[in-house]
């Protein structure tokens, strides 16, 4: 299996909404807050300042993930998606890994992300990349129950 990691394009909308949606509804997770961002990524994400990518295997997309700008140096790693099918062959450290890169390439200084505790192997891989767990306060999310950040 071949995977890349691409830029999102304007074709890709629908299989971003699908593979969000797909793990948010599997966790009974999906919100409005998800629901305005699966809508318009482009608008509430790219034109915001912010970057999302597209894993594709073998022609096919099977994954997504997001930085979303806070502030001026501040980004939010959001809707990290690898579908079922594909999950557990290093599509998500690939993502990952292309989020921070690009981060570090643009000056961050922080990422942070909102997350909930039944999303245990997002966690760890969360986890093993530096980030820390903080205190939750004024979460955009109802379900969320985790934060967490790394200091680049």
């Amino acid at each position: 299996m071949q995977v890349k990691i691409i830029p999102y394009r304007d074709e890709h909308h629908e299989m971003f909404r699908q593979l969000n949606l797909e793990w948010l509804d599997q966790y009974d997770l999906k919100e409005s807050h998800d629901l305005m961002i699966l809508d318009d990524p482009r608008g509430i994400i790219l034109e915001n300042g912010g970057f999302i990518w597209m894993a594709e295997a073998d022609g096919n997309i099977v994954g997504s993930a997001g930085l979303m700008k806070e502030k001026e140096g501040e980004y939010e790693l959001a809707k990290m998606a690898v579908t079922a099918g594909h999950q557990g062959k290093g599509i998500s450290k690939l993502l990952i890994e292309t989020c921070l890169d690009k981060a570090r390439e643009i000056g961050a200084k922080k990422i942070s992300l909102y997350s909930n505790h039944q999303l245990t192997r997002a966690i760890g891989l969360y986890e093993k990349y530096g980030f820390h767990h903080i205190e939750l306060v004024n979460s955009p999310f109802e379900t969320a129950d985790i934060r967490m950040e790394l200091i680049l």
